[in-house]
């Protein structure tokens, strides 16, 4: 076996790790290997948001100053033991009918793409053969607005949320902005999650008009907060939470609370600032999962 390469053992599946000194983050000096390690430390807390939801990768073979790609159907080679699920292909660039979706269900599993240079990972709001579970809201900022607007516009949102009824979970992109996850019951389709998401960021944007704005149109967006409600389309996905993000260090999607929300608002506290993996892994050791809530289940939709 060549010397880059390592035969592993994890959880009863055998594996083969290799390049583990490549540098994927190069600005930070953080390598595959490293990867790999927060993957797998981070594994408790991060698998429970992916089982059973079909998985997209972007991968970063060269590194994130280098060519990546999306990776929705399953590579060449994957293992017989990797759960896939072939399912319809709602959006799909190609034309391609279905897809052979990678689900994540467990840590061979997640150890086998970590090693694949997959650094981030999308999911959508729903798991295989149901309707949505979760209502996603991304706020992303239009600059000069930064993630302190976007904070600002969490607050808004949770409360007008709450008086529905719906309980909101933030959490960074870790890029530029933020998204609330919000539990639901599964019972509506995607159309009427993303309707009622629509209804509400066209509410805020009626009342906190030089902070907020619904629509798509770019030319809108400058020093305002973009509530982008169709993140709720079946077609589309989100990243997961404590998924890396291809930034120059190695920052994670981190789940926050609502104090650090509301002192990231009023500029008084880092939930402005990107969290990195070995931050991330010492909240979690010190607070657990802040999104555990969300995989109770939550209540049904009122109408759009």
């Amino acid at each position: 076996m060549p010397a880059d390469r390592l035969r592993v053992d994890v959880e009863g599946r055998p594996l083969e790790v290799s390049n583990l000194d490549k540098v994927l983050y190069p600005a930070a000096g953080f390598t595959k290997g490293e990867v790999i390690d927060y993957y797998t430390r981070i594994a408790p807390v991060l698998l429970p948001h992916l089982r059973d939801r079909p998985l997209t990768r972007i991968r970063f073979p060269n590194g994130v100053d280098g060519n990546s790609f999306f990776e929705k159907n399953k590579p060449a080679a994957t293992p017989d033991w990797v759960r896939t699920e072939t399912l319809p292909a709602p959006g799909s660039s190609k034309g391609r009918e279905t897809i052979d979706y990678v689900v994540c269900d467990d840590l061979p599993t997640l150890v086998w793409l970590a090693n694949l240079a997959a650094l981030e990972l999308h999911t959508p709001q729903w798991k295989v053969g149901e309707h949505p579970d979760m209502m996603v809201v991304d706020l992303d900022p239009g600059a000069p607005a930064a993630l302190k607007q976007c904070c600002q516009v969490a607050l808004l949102m949770r409360d007008r949320l709450a008086e529905d009824g719906i309980d909101s979970y933030p959490k960074t992109s870790g890029k530029k902005g933020m998204q609330l996850c919000c539990p639901v019951d599964g019972t509506r389709s995607s159309d009427d999650v993303s309707a009622y998401a629509r209804r509400i960021a066209q509410e805020l944007e009626r009342t906190h008009p030089k902070l907020v704005v619904s629509k798509m149109a770019k030319n809108l967006r400058p020093g305002k907060v973009f509530i982008d409600w169709s993140q709720n389309s079946a077609a589309k996905t989100t990243v997961a939470p404590y998924s890396l993000r291809a930034q120059s260090v190695p920052s994670v999607s981190t789940p926050l609370t609502w104090d650090e929300v509301a002192a990231g608002a009023a500029g008084k506290r880092p939930a402005t600032k990107p969290y990195t993996a070995g931050e991330v892994l010492q909240r979690v050791e010190k607070s657990g999962d802040l999104l555990a809530p969300i995989l109770d289940g939550g209540p049904a939709l009122p109408d759009a």
